[in-house]
């Protein structure tokens, strides 16, 4: 018998793999995909670990419960010491309460990142997108900025338990929200800082919505959907400003530069310059972070490049 070897690429390999998890997941059959890692080689212990109360007084007493389920498409919570332990930073050292929200966050984080990606996959399954155009419409929609701006939009700051230090920091971003107008559904329009416990608690309530509900994904996915609407489409989807405008000089052959950040009174500066068709944009973002920071400055000189195109199509 004649056997044939190929020389392949480990990323092929590793894409292949992934495609034929994706596969599975596309024809709602979870256990088929988790059969099919345990045959690779990954082994994945499914057993579910109980979860334990440890809270001893009336949720009721610290959060506002009725309230809280309203804005969750009126789920009703089987457990509320669940949503209180998801609006509990690790901030608040009251003895009543419990764990913080950090577990139920980092489960959250990874349901609603399968959720939302599912989400698009089935909606859009029968249009001609191309998989960067996925990925680019998801990570729009999964990210701290966005899941910061809901929060705030819908209150939720008013109800998390934390120490009076993480205080000046939720209300400057709450302050940076009240400035946009109401359509936006961005949250790198901010042009402040953003405080990520905000996007915290959207993870962590949906982390506690998906344990209450007996793990059940669809349950989270309509509780949590009214928080993250508008939704983004095809239709208006926009790349985050920092992504748009290095893609921008890469297809144009422009010239970026970045410099370094500077830390001055409690304010990080960055400087953006580009040099485009022989013409030197520049901006300086100002930011209690770099990221912020980097951000502004992105999008201001992708504003002047626009407009100096603008303006030479108007005078051709």
């Amino acid at each position: 018998m004649l056997c044939r070897t190929r020389e392949m690429d480990f990323k092929i390999i590793a894409d292949v793999v992934e495609a034929l998890i994706g596969a599975f997941i596309s024809i709602d059959d979870e256990e088929g995909a988790l059969s099919f890692i345990n045959w690779i080689g990954i082994n994945v212990d499914t057993n579910i670990v109980p979860y334990e109360t440890h809270l001893s007084v009336d949720p009721g007493n610290l959060v506002d419960v009725k309230l809280l389920e309203s804005l969750l498409n009126n789920y009703r919570f089987k457990d509320p010491y669940l949503l209180v332990e998801a609006l509990t930073h690790s901030s608040c050292k009251r003895p009543e309460v419990g764990r913080c929200y950090e577990r139920l966050e980092f489960l959250g984080d990874a349901v609603l990142d399968n959720l939302i990606t599912m989400h698009f996959y089935k909606e859009y399954s029968n249009e001609k997108l191309s998989s960067e155009f996925f990925t680019t419409m998801r990570s729009i929609s999964v990210n701290n900025e966005c899941y910061a701006l809901s929060a705030v939009k819908a209150k939720l700051h008013e109800h998390i338990l934390y120490d009076s230090a993480v205080e000046n920091k939720i209300a400057e971003t709450v302050k940076g929200v009240e400035n946009l107008s109401l359509e936006s559904t961005f949250g790198w329009e901010l042009e402040t800082y953003f405080c990520e416990v905000l996007a915290d608690v959207i993870e962590s309530i949906a982390g506690a919505i998906f344990v209450d509900s007996g793990y059940k994904k669809e349950v989270v996915f309509e509780s949590i959907k009214p928080l993250l609407e508008p939704l983004v489409t095809p239709e208006t989807a926009r790349k985050h400003p920092i992504n748009e405008l290095i893609e921008l000089c890469q297809k144009e052959g422009y010239k970026r530069k970045e410099y370094r950040p500077i830390r001055k009174d409690n304010e990080t500066s960055i400087t953006i310059e580009v040099v485009a068709n022989g013409i030197t944009h520049q901006h300086t973002g100002r930011a209690f972070n770099k990221v912020t920071a980097r951000k502004v400055a992105s999008k201001e000189v992708l504003k002047l490049i626009k407009v100096k195109q603008w303006f030479k199509v108007i005078n051709e």
